[in-house]
């Protein structure tokens, strides 16, 4: 377990945000607090109840009780009983937040048993739960970075011309796990036309001499992700494809630049699209500059036009402006980086010159 102090914040957090209570699922919020992943909890209710002023709650199956964490409170329930009758003993009248991984079924079967009791998503009622990194998860995403780093230098020395797509996604599993990833999330390989779309994955299109490849690829490493895209060219550039990725390459250092404790998200991605745009490119970057990483590969803040929320020490969230020309190829250059107490650091260095490969 992770011990009472990161459910202490979280309670303390709550009250700071006018809530009453914190319901936890599994998923990334139960790990983050309590270091618990419970393989089998579907659709049977388990959710940590947090309360100001009170010891926390872990409502769960009954025969899922001897994997649990020592260490809390339990209650538990067996298969016949209605459990959101059982965890409703816990709640009073008031506003609860919970996790955004929380079933619809178990969302809506607690705000039914527990009168008076309203819902808010967690993501809209305490979006910073995870987003402020102490040291040790600091190291952790740095170790991250470092090995999603090195299979993208491995990768380089691999061929890409007359292989497909999922070829390449392959490669980039195996070297992921080589590496030190204990998981695999995405693997990500766009070529030609397929780099116009940001999320293409992969597909069975054979890679041809004078492509576009986007690769955007991660995983976990110590339970914390990794996350990064490069841009490579089967051949030699055309004058084109070179000046689509300067302009991507700059707009990203311009976004790296701009990150200090005190600027709001938007900022950032403001400076980064307005170079963008200068360049012409503007119609052509088409999603937010960036996303929060940690226990799960999205999460607060987002980097994004109408986010004010101000970077503190700790986050850590991806620059990732890309231009994606529909039919034709796209260039995105991604790094995580995390906020100082006088600026920022990269946890990606691998190359962002245009790289040739074979």
């Amino acid at each position: 377990m992770r011990g009472v102090d990161r459910i202490s914040r979280a309670a303390a957090a709550a009250v700071a945000a006018g809530l009453d209570g914190l319901l936890i699922t599994p998923g990334p919020d139960l790990r983050y607090l309590t270091g618990y992943s419970p393989l089998s909890a579907a659709e049977r209710l388990m959710v940590l109840v947090v309360r100001p002023g009170e010891e926390p709650v872990l409502v769960l199956p009954a025969f899922e009780r001897g994997d649990a964490p020592d260490g809390l409170r339990y209650l538990e329930w067996s298969d016949g009983e209605d459990p959101y009758a059982r965890a409703a003993t816990l709640l009073s009248a008031g506003r609860y937040a919970i996790s955004d991984a929380a079933w619809a079924l178990h969302a809506f079967g607690l705000a039914r048993a527990a009168a008076g009791a309203t819902l808010a998503s967690m993501s809209d009622a305490l979006p910073l739960l995870r987003a402020i990194k102490d040291a040790d998860e600091l190291g952790r995403m740095a170790r991250a970075g470092a090995a999603v780093d090195a299979t993208f230098d491995a990768l380089l020395g691999l061929p890409f011309a007359g292989r497909r797509e999922l070829d390449v996604a392959a490669d980039l599993a195996a070297l992921l796990r080589e590496h030190g990833h204990e998981s695999v999330d995405f693997t990500i390989v766009g070529s030609g036309p397929n780099g116009a779309n940001p999320h293409h994955g992969a597909s069975a299109r054979v890679i041809a001499p004078g492509d576009m490849v986007v690769l955007d690829f991660g995983g976990f490493v110590d339970g914390y992700g990794s996350d990064t895209t490069r841009t490579v060219v089967v051949g030699e550039p055309t004058a084109e494809q070179r000046r689509a990725h300067d302009v991507v390459r700059e707009a990203q250092q311009i976004g790296v630049d701009a990150v200090r404790p005190g600027v709001a998200c938007q900022d950032v991605d403001r400076a980064v699209r307005e170079h963008i745009a200068a360049a012409g490119f503007g119609e052509y970057f088409t999603h937010r500059t960036g996303h929060g990483i940690g226990v799960e590969t999205h999460e607060p803040p987002y980097i994004v036009e109408g986010s004010t929320q101000p970077l503190a020490p700790g986050m850590c969230f991806s620059i990732e402006p890309g231009v994606y020309f529909p039919g034709r190829f796209g260039v995105r250059i991604e790094d995580i980086v995390a906020v100082t107490e006088s600026g920022v650091r990269r946890l990606n260095e691998s190359t962002r010159e245009p790289r040739a490969v074979g």
